[in-house]
């Protein structure tokens, strides 16, 4: 079974009753200290070169727990511990390798909140200790406690906690380990249910979700992608048809949610570096960046497919990531934005629809002239400028048709460059959506928008600077 592609649905969920809402919530709050416990053993044998985090001893805790975590829960929150080790001894074998994927140091696992700020409320089961019950009336999630919390809360023989949960379970296969955690902020609890598919069954449960799908008996197409922090991914297609998915609202959002978080931070204590709200402030402002990224990427597949796209280049930006003079370039590329996660992201999804993915090199890419090959250009925000042809364009549709050319070899312009101007408007057919679409988040979906609409008053001051090595 471990050799199955995984994928994960995730749910709402409320206790059934106010008896099973304490009762949760009393399992969950076990979960942490036993996490910080196995962590502070692991990172003080690490510490001590004498000593090995494989070896650490950690019985007397399942002695402690288990009557109220259950042994089971006990056992999944130890491996995902030990999972949370192996993946930082991985980072650190790439950060010491030439690999440029990891830049800086990764940190050994930390802790799951203290006693004075108060704990994460996270909690696991077993994939074989709980029953996932779907129905038109009312869909359950049920699982068991330990002997203490069974007495405590005057469980009958058999009695388990009993959830009842929402949401759409996209994939179904095998289950695997369901993951728990509450959302403080908006009294929200989250249930996280990865499950195996067979390979075979994969692609048939991916393809349910779009509206079209590649014909091979038709001619296929491919596309190339300049991914970048201010437009999440520019697209320019074989045939000429360009997308572009603009990112700098989402940057603005993120950069209000980071402001909040310095004021927080500075009003700490000087011995106190977290609290509990501003450890909600950053996985809310981390779950609406991935989702609208996420969201994006399918938006795109779909727009991919219903071109027959087939292969998809994608500029390798692992040599242009350096550390910038900016400190807002910086965040933009370091901590909104993340390549590898985004390219990790396109392979997925892409994949999973039989498209394609191949890294090409980004080199001259953003300070080429994809018409007539020159140098002799500006670029201003999503402003390019060629003064030899005078060419003009959307920034980044211009790095990713240079991206295609060094990838296909050269091709005729693509048939919408800067939407509002006449000779490159686009196609708007009633069966077919926008050949040059602009598209921009709405907080829920990917909507059109004009070009214009996109740039803030000082993007729109156009040809000012020179080219710059930036992520578009």
């Amino acid at each position: 079974m471990s050799g199955r592609p995984q994928r994960t649905n995730e749910y709402t969920a409320n206790p059934v009753t106010d008896r099973y809402r304490q009762c949760l919530f009393d399992w969950l709050s076990a979960h942490a200290p036993l996490w910080n416990q196995l962590t502070y053993r692991r990172r003080h044998a690490y510490f001590d070169q004498n000593s090995d985090v494989w070896d650490v001893d950690y019985d007397d805790l399942y002695d402690e727990y288990a009557p109220i975590l259950g042994k089971a829960a006990c056992q999944q929150l130890t491996r995902k511990n030990s999972e949370a080790w192996r993946s930082f001894f991985a980072l650190l074998d790439t950060y010491h390798s030439d690999d440029p994927a990891v830049t800086e140091k990764p940190s050994p696992p930390g802790y799951w909140g203290n006693r004075d700020d108060g704990y994460e409320l996270h909690g696991l089961v077993r994939n074989d200790l709980y029953t996932l019950d779907w129905n038109e009336d009312r869909s359950t999630l049920e699982f068991g406690v330990g002997d203490v919390l069974e007495d405590r809360y005057d469980f009958d023989y058999q009695e388990r906690l009993t959830l009842e949960v929402r949401g759409n379970p996209q994939w179904d296969g095998a289950d695997s380990r369901v993951e728990l955690v509450y959302d403080e902020a908006t009294d929200t609890l989250r249930v996280t249910h990865p499950v195996r598919i067979q390979p075979d069954q994969l692609s048939e449960q991916r393809l349910d979700a779009y509206t079209h799908t590649l014909q091979a008996e038709n001619t296929t197409q491919s596309a190339a992608i300049d991914v970048g922090a201010n437009n999440t991914l520019a697209i320019v297609t074989s045939q000429g048809d360009t997308a572009v998915y603009h990112a700098r609202p989402l940057f603005e959002q993120f950069r209000r949610y980071s402001e909040q978080i310095a004021v927080l931070q500075s009003e700490l204590p000087d011995d106190r570096y977290s609290s509990r709200r501003i450890q909600r402030l950053y996985d809310e402002r981390g779950r609406k960046r991935d989702h609208a990224r996420d969201a994006a990427v399918k938006h795109a597949a779909e727009w991919l497919l219903e071109r027959n796209v087939d292969t998809v280049y994608v500029g390798d930006l692992t040599d242009v990531l350096d550390a910038h003079w900016s400190s807002s370039v910086n965040e933009k590329t370091h901590a909104f934005w993340s390549y590898r996660q985004l390219l990790d992201r396109l392979e997925l999804t892409f994949g999973d629809v039989g498209i394609t993915v191949e890294s090409v090199s980004e080199e001259d890419s953003s300070s080429l002239c994809p018409e007539c090959g020159l140098r002799d250009v500006n670029r201003s925000g999503d402003d390019f400028r060629c003064h030899a042809c005078e060419l003009e364009a959307h920034a980044d549709v211009a790095g990713a048709w240079n991206l295609l050319q060094s990838a296909v070899g050269p091709m005729a312009r693509p048939a919408a460059l800067v939407a509002e101007r006449p000779r490159d408007a686009p196609n708007n057919s009633p069966n077919r959506e926008s050949d040059g679409a602009y598209w921009e988040w709405n907080g829920h979906d990917w909507i059109p928008a004009s070009f214009r609409e996109q740039l803030r008053p000082r993007d729109q001051t156009r040809f000012s600077e020179p080219v710059s090595s930036q992520p578009g």
